[in-house]
């Protein structure tokens, strides 16, 4: 089940933004290596999760795009997944 938006905002956690039917955070890295291990990292827990992300890796970033496309919108898994990922950071 998707959330309303007031429950994306209350829930959206600090750091991300909202895009359409999507969160996003763009995390940022001293160098290019650091950022793509950190990506490996959360596709290790993404996929424990069963909750996969877009990641995109920049030269010194890590873009990540959260939605949960069966739901057709942003779920609490979606949050949860944020919260796992900042952990990680």
């Amino acid at each position: 089940m998707t959330l309303s938006d007031d429950e994306v905002e209350t829930q959206l956690p600090d750091d991300w933004d909202r895009e359409g039917d999507e969160i996003v955070r763009t995390y940022e890295f001293d160098d290019y290596l650091t950022g793509v291990d950190f990506a490996a990292d959360l596709a290790e827990i993404a996929d424990e999760e069963f909750h996969h992300p877009e990641l995109i890796i920049g030269f010194r970033s890590v873009e990540v795009r959260l939605t949960s496309h069966e739901a057709g919108g942003i779920t609490d898994d979606d949050i949860r997944l944020a919260e796992l990922f900042d952990d990680e950071y």
